[in-house]
């Protein structure tokens, strides 16, 4: 423990600090006297080093002078850095389709059920809708896999994609269809769909199928892109599960467009609805 010593005429008087976690403790008194003590609690112990460091000053203008062993020693030693403060969990996407070992002929009904689609596309749209739907839990059911890497997959599936913006006396395949069989495979499908798409001709391609160019993640343009073209108006789906389904890739979206950049609402601000209404709709929804 420090001491400062104060003599002058009559005067005779010391003075000893010192700190014990968040406490600032002072004995004082006459010289040749046990003295008096006193203690002030701090919120931290870094507070109660300030009010020590500020006391010790203010005594050496008075003229208090340091005696003893320790004088001339610097203060106490200030705690240890406090450990910065553990980073936040990484975000990890849920997966979209659970893990599966295809055999021959879950993969046969999947490449079946896409040739069936494909022949019926200048049909009712409820029986496109239906046939699509069937599609869509064969092609769940193999774990997904990527369409390319089956042969009797690989034609029927990039056939379909192709219907999305092939002539319409062809029967077209509507886009929500289509992500919805994306949605159950490997995200290389998507981005190869999405590159014929691009690159088909102006007016072929439906709005919402390049909202999500400003994701350069794959795998958040595929699902904010299902997202944009559902339609649970249609009995695709409903809109709470909707709204579940964006309150969970939503944090993902927003560190997505963060890291690059950007900002959700700058996001939606620039896709272009092409007057869909059911477009802006979605987009309405995603900004909200």
């Amino acid at each position: 423990m420090r001491r400062f010593e104060f003599v002058d005429g009559n005067s005779s008087k010391f003075w000893m600090p010192e700190v014990q976690g968040a406490t600032f403790i002072v004995t004082y008194g006459r010289i040749g006297t046990a003295g008096q003590r006193k203690e002030k609690v701090f919120p931290d112990e870094d507070a109660a080093l300030k009010e020590y460091n500020k006391k010790v000053a203010e005594k050496v203008r008075e003229g208090y002078a340091e005696v003893g062993a320790e004088a001339g020693s610097a203060a106490p030693p200030a705690p240890a850095p406090k450990a910065a403060a553990a980073p936040p969990p990484a975000l990890v996407l849920p997966r979209r389709v659970a893990p599966a070992t295809p055999g021959p002929e879950a993969v046969a009904a999947a490449a079946a059920a896409l040739t069936l689609l494909q022949s019926r596309l200048k049909g009712p749209s409820w029986k496109v809708t239906r046939l699509s739907r069937k599609a869509r839990h064969a092609l769940r059911a193999l774990g997904g896999v990527d369409p390319a890497a089956h042969p009797a997959l690989a034609a029927p599936f990039a056939a379909l994609m192709a219907h999305v913006v092939g002539p319409k006396a062809e029967g077209r395949l509507p886009v929500r269809h289509a992500l919805g069989l994306l949605s159950q495979v490997d995200v290389a499908a998507f981005q190869r769909a999405a590159e014929m798409w691009k690159a088909a001709p102006a007016g072929s391609v439906p709005p919402g199928v390049a909202a999500a160019r400003t994701l350069t993640d794959p795998e958040l343009a595929l699902r904010v892109t299902a997202l944009l073209s559902e339609r649970p108006d249609l009995r695709d789906g409903s809109e709470d599960a909707w709204t579940k389904r964006w309150a969970t890739l939503k944090p993902h979206v927003e560190a997505h467009l963060s890291g690059a950049g950007h900002s959700l609402s700058a996001f939606v601000g620039g896709v272009d609805a092409g007057g869909d209404a059911h477009l802006s709709k979605r987009l309405a929804r995603l900004g909200a």
